[in-house]
């Protein structure tokens, strides 16, 4: 990937100053390239990784596996953008193996994210089956481990 890319992905607020001095680059070439990757829908978005169980309020995310009938205009392209669209669905995926497609919802409580897949989900049109994972805690993601605890372990090289 490139270089630009991979520093904004471990930073998106790096500033292009720092980004220019680390690549070698003027001000005006990063800003250019950043410009030039948000048009052509390289870069989607800016976020931020949240450390959830860091907050008072309360997150279920949901693991569901999804076998589906793709369809024969769209195979499975146009059943996965009807689903991405429920305000619920963080990602979806297109997998190989035994599911179709692997989504990550989010919901309040265990009853919310039940309630979308027995009510949205599993009574969509080509929609065969569901498996449902819940997720009951975060150790990395995004790259980003989320356990900060000054008892840092170091792997053993040897036995």
């Amino acid at each position: 990937m490139n270089e630009l890319l991979n520093l904004l992905k471990q930073n998106a607020l790096e500033t292009p100053e720092n980004l220019a001095k680390l690549l070698g680059l003027t001000v005006d070439e990063v800003k250019q390239k950043i410009g030039d990757y948000e048009k052509e829908g390289v870069i989607r978005a800016y976020q931020a990784v949240v450390n959830e169980e860091k907050l008072d309020s309360s997150v279920v995310t949901t693991v569901i596996e999804v076998k589906i009938t793709p369809e024969s205009d769209g195979g499975f392209d146009r059943i996965a953008d009807r689903i991405s669209r429920f305000p619920e669905v963080d990602s979806v995926f297109l997998m190989s193996g035994g599911f179709d497609l692997l989504l990550f919802i989010k919901g309040r409580t265990i009853h919310e994210s039940f309630s979308f897949v027995s009510e949205k989900l599993a009574t969509m049109p080509g929609v065969i089956s569901t498996g449902t994972h819940f997720m009951m805690k975060t150790y990395k993601q995004n790259g980003i481990v989320m356990h900060t605890g000054e008892d840092d372990e170091r792997l053993k090289v040897s036995p």
